[in-house]
């Protein structure tokens, strides 16, 4: 059994520590984290998920971009460890985390994966949204937390300084 929490500070080296397991060596050499750096996360909507006795199982990040001057979530990195994959963990870090999303008047959520995973939340391949170079444009797919949000937005990508 797994407790979601808001990520805390004294969280964030584990959390760190989770991505690198479950991801590949120079993940953050991705264009994704070319908008992140130097930009805290979305605290309020950064989540971990920790059993019984405390132990990490996951954890995931939003960060706020913008798309034409929109502001628009950025959900990334969500990791779960390899010992408690399987277990609906991350589905319910995303349900859980788009819930507090939706509730705090965010509108429209982007992310880059694997459209077959993505889709059960409602995710689809969204078109004339453009993620920095080298992005594979079939992997850029968009959320509306409000009917209708995404509509008529298009463009580039960019940090939210």
């Amino acid at each position: 059994m797994f407790t979601l929490s808001p990520e805390t500070k004294d969280d964030w080296w584990e959390v760190e520590a989770l991505y690198d397991l479950c991801f590949a060596p120079g993940r953050e050499a991705l264009s994704s984290y070319r908008l992140r750096d130097g930009i805290p996360p979305v605290a309020s909507l950064s989540r971990v998920a920790r059993d019984e006795q405390g132990i990490l199982g996951g954890a995931i990040r939003y960060w706020p971009v913008r798309v034409s001057g929109h502001r628009v979530l950025l959900l990334g990195p969500v990791a779960v460890h390899p010992t408690a994959q399987g277990e609906g963990l991350g589905g319910a870090l995303i349900r859980d985390s788009l819930d507090q999303a939706r509730s705090e008047g965010w509108a429209r959520v982007l992310l880059v994966g694997d459209a077959p995973y993505y889709q059960r939340f409602g995710f689809w391949k969204i078109d004339g949204v453009e993620m920095p170079p080298p992005t594979n444009p079939d992997r850029v797919l968009a959320l509306e937390l409000e009917p209708g949000a995404w509509d008529g937005v298009q463009g580039s990508v960019q940090r939210d300084a």
